[in-house]
């Protein structure tokens, strides 16, 4: 599933180049997860201001509403611009173009859990729902770590699935959460009330540095991530437990265990992260 930071790479790799197009056409194949909320036909015309991101969600400000895009488990963008290679026709699993002056823009999603939602503005009663709930964004300089420390006090769940439920923090998803747990040597079932202060500051840090490095690194690409120009990413080089079971610990040289937490895959190291 593409998390965090494949979609801050998806961002960046077509965000300038929409910037300021002009809508000339949309089209929708097989249904999504939820329902478009506008007639295809109705954004002709508008304007695509800038493209952000929160969470997992990608926001295109329209100069008349917005467009939220979400990625689901297996979806992935393509932007081609002028002179570039055209995606040519739609196939059996791309189930979004956004026709504009600048290039077209699709999503392609083998399994359909993505979305492609239009609301009037991020006050909408589904805008609300979708990103309300949404915990810090690890990357920002508003991810306090007084705040971090709050809401880690505040549950008894084992803290990798508190991650993972980005109540607290977004982004930091199945393989992310291993790397930063084996960084900050946290076992991954420890209750996140239970970390003691040095941790939770061991924790905080690793989070934004395990996050911005697979920015850096154009995110990760286990089967068939991409982003919007084609380019793979290269962070599951880098991993240094994800993946690893049987594999010696880069810091202790024993064996990297594999655990099932709510039917995730975890990968830690038994010696270092010793509950």
């Amino acid at each position: 599933m593409p998390e965090l930071p494949e979609v801050e790479v998806t961002r960046r790799s077509f965000a300038d180049r929409i910037a300021g197009a002009h809508i000339v056409s949309a089209s929708l194949g097989k249904p999504l997860r939820w329902p478009l909320g506008i007639d295809c036909a109705a954004l002709a015309g508008r304007q695509v201001l800038g493209v952000r991101r929160r969470g997992k969600y990608l926001l295109l400000d329209l100069s008349e509403g917005l467009l939220l895009l979400h990625l689901g488990m297996s979806g992935s963008l393509r932007f081609a611009g002028p002179g570039e290679a055209p995606l040519g026709a739609a196939g059996a699993h791309d189930h979004f173009d956004l026709q504009t002056t600048q290039g077209l823009l699709r999503l392609h999603d083998p399994r359909r859990f993505g979305a492609v939602v239009y609301v009037p503005g991020e006050d909408d009663a589904l805008a609300r729902k979708l990103l309300d709930h949404l915990g810090m964004e690890p990357l920002e300089d508003s991810f306090s770590l007084e705040a971090f420390r709050r809401g880690l006090a505040a549950s008894r769940s084992p803290i990798k699935q508190l991650l993972l439920s980005g109540s607290v923090v977004v982004g930091v998803g199945n393989i992310y959460a291993s790397e930063v747990l084996f960084l900050s040597r946290i076992h991954p079932a420890r209750p996140a009330r239970d970390i003691g202060p040095r941790k939770v500051r061991a924790l905080h840090e690793a989070i934004r540095a395990v996050l911005a490095l697979a920015v850096e690194q154009g995110g990760t690409t286990l089967r068939d991530f991409s982003a919007a120009n084609g380019m793979e990413g290269h962070f599951q080089l880098q991993a240094r437990v994800y993946g690893r079971d049987g594999q010696p610990c880069t810091h202790c040289s024993r064996p990297i265990r594999l655990m099932r937490q709510g039917q995730r895959s975890t990968y830690y190291c038994v010696h270092c992260q010793a509950a």
